[in-house]
């Protein structure tokens, strides 16, 4: 998108906006290039600045005559900020933000001015920074219920964190697809500027429930899910799916580890009798050789 903006001497420069995201603790990358001819760097000044002219310090780096200069640099700025020194003589004069934190979502203005006989902006540009961090894989607690408890009144609960930013929750229900209303949301931030989020949804208890929570990120378009499936069996009784996985697995091991102990217990019951038979004809054979040279004296 571009804006035109009258900066006097009858000169008007486009004014490029761009919005880009960045992830906590990343480093993000402010575009700003100049698609002009080459030009000296000791003839330019480059600023990065803070678009809002409320702030008391709006400095957020400075190259003067081809020159970092730090003199009027903000401190939240300060050793998190770098121009890329191989593209300056191509004109891409984009900043490298170090470490974005919470406080970095901001507007940021580029404005690169060039001197000759008198001192002129020949490009500029703005840069929405906005953060985004993707949530965690949800956690869906369905309800401890007995087989008859059709009709009953159960809950469910879904956790999800370390996302950015406020997520839209949603429960489904998956037999028809219409969205349940939660008995409860609570979205928590944290210090590193994140947030968890805790829902849980109460409904009548079905033969066949299925249900969905949905956790959304809107910035990063990611829509992350966790399923409750009970389906009804032929004999009239119903079954969690996702806990039915769980104890065959468990039963298969189980029997597994009693296969092999039974085996192992064969095995050393052969070995013994084998043993003992060996002893057995070693005895005998003993036996024998001593009353044939008793004979012979």
């Amino acid at each position: 998108m571009c804006h035109w903006r009258y900066l006097g001497m009858l000169v008007f420069i486009a004014l490029e906006e761009k919005i880009i995201f960045s992830k906590l603790g990343d480093n993000a990358t402010l575009s700003c290039i100049y698609q002009g001819k080459k030009l000296p760097l000791k003839n330019l000044r480059v600023y990065w600045q803070i678009a809002d002219d409320q702030e008391e310090c709006s400095v957020v780096h400075a190259l003067i005559s081809g020159q970092d200069n730090e003199s009027e640099q903000c401190v939240h700025f300060k050793n998190r900020t770098q121009l890329f020194w191989d593209k300056l003589e191509n004109g891409d004069f984009s900043l490298l933000l170090l470490n974005v934190s919470q406080s970095d979502v901001r507007t940021y203005k580029c404005v690169v001015l060039q001197k000759t006989e008198y001192t002129k902006v020949i490009h500029q540009a703005e840069v929405v920074l906005s953060l985004a961090a993707s949530y965690s894989q949800p956690i869906l607690s369905g309800p401890i219920r007995n087989s008859n408890s059709t009709g009953e009144e159960v809950t469910f609960s879904c956790r999800s964190g370390n996302g950015y930013p406020e997520p839209n929750v949603y429960w489904i229900n998956k037999t028809d697809n219409s969205h349940l209303l939660p008995s409860e949301l609570t979205i928590t931030p944290h210090t590193d500027g994140t947030y968890s989020v805790f829902s849980t949804l109460k409904v009548k208890a079905t033969s066949d429930m299925q249900i969905e929570c949905s956790i959304e990120n809107r910035i990063l378009q990611e829509n992350l899910s966790a399923n409750y499936t009970q389906e009804k069996q032929s004999n009239g009784s119903s079954t969690e799916s996702h806990k039915n996985l769980e104890k065959n697995g468990r039963g298969a091991q189980a029997a597994g580890i009693i296969s092999i102990v039974i085996l192992m217990g064969l095995l050393a019951g052969l070995t013994c009798w084998l043993w003992r038979r060996r002893s057995s004809k070693l005895a005998s054979y003993t036996g024998n050789e001593a009353i044939h040279l008793h004979d012979q004296f």
